[in-house]
């Protein structure tokens, strides 16, 4: 557990410090959370229904972003960049690529990578020196200070308006990445993937505008010439798999090299209100 991250969180039981004892973060209540030998602590308060990724949609997502295949994501997200005081928090933070991309851009920062999964935590714990990871619900209260951190990134992953407005710094910002309709466009049907609605931004707006006003938006349209392995790995790797064709296998092995496929996604940076 990066130890620079530990004044940032609170316990998720009673929201009392958290000190670094060791290998194992206390609070004065006496609760204890042993940090795990990959480097990642997990919060989480032991009542989530959330089904986090499992570890091989975790590998199918670090081959898929290691091979830079989501690089003009990474370039846009950049862009969105204006950080207020405090640590940099990802929530949804995945294998922590988009974190590590953000801690590159802002060196002066540490980072909170934040996700339900510990087969992704994992992975985050590692992704960058500056990273510390906290497996926990975004659903529920998040173990985080309030005003805490000065930018919050949410990319391809669920928000809870009102915890980010509270660990948010009145001069922070959220930046949130997510998909339009026509991303992934050319696999959803030869695929039978999930469908993106048109409404999604304007849903996601409506959902955040008690907390937020929007303030930067950019649409980031851009094409991909993947390998069938690719493909497999893009699939896997997200809510599809989780909703696999019986025949999707199939499907996949029988696509012509290389397959040509869309990405579009919406990167909107919001301030509190």
């Amino acid at each position: 557990m990066l130890a620079d991250v530990v004044p940032f969180l609170v316990c998720p039981h009673c929201a009392e410090t958290l000190t670094l004892d060791g290998g194992t973060l206390r609070c004065g209540n006496r609760h204890a959370f042993d940090v795990a030998r990959q480097g990642y602590v997990n919060l989480l308060r032991g009542d989530t229904s959330i089904v986090g990724d499992t570890a091989p949609m975790v590998e199918a997502r670090a081959a898929f972003l290691d091979a830079g295949h989501y690089a003009p994501v990474v370039d846009a997200l950049v862009r969105a960049l204006r950080p207020g005081p405090g640590v940099i928090a990802d929530i949804g933070a995945g294998v922590g690529y988009y974190l590590a991309a953000a801690l590159d851009a802002v060196p002066d920062r540490v980072g909170l990578a934040v996700d339900v999964s510990k087969h992704a935590s994992r992975r985050a714990a590692r992704a960058h020196p500056r990273i510390g990871a906290a497996v926990c619900d975004a659903r529920q209260p998040l173990p985080v200070r309030d005003g805490a951190v000065g930018l919050v990134l949410n990319v391809f992953a669920p928000r809870n308006p009102v915890e980010l407005r509270r660990i948010l710094h009145p001069e922070g910002v959220l930046v949130v990445v997510a998909p339009t309709a026509r991303h992934l466009g050319e696999l959803v049907s030869t695929l039978d993937l999930l469908t993106v609605g048109a409404d999604k931004q304007s849903r996601i707006d409506e959902k955040l505008a008690a907390e937020f006003t929007l303030v930067e938006r950019e649409v980031c349209d851009f094409g991909m010439a993947l390998s069938r392995g690719d493909v497999a790995a893009l699939v896997g790797m997200g809510p599809n798999a989780f909703h696999l064709a019986d025949d999707r296998d199939g499907r996949v092995a029988d696509l012509a090299e290389p397959v040509r496929v869309t990405g579009s996604v919406i990167v909107s940076g919001y301030r509190p209100r």
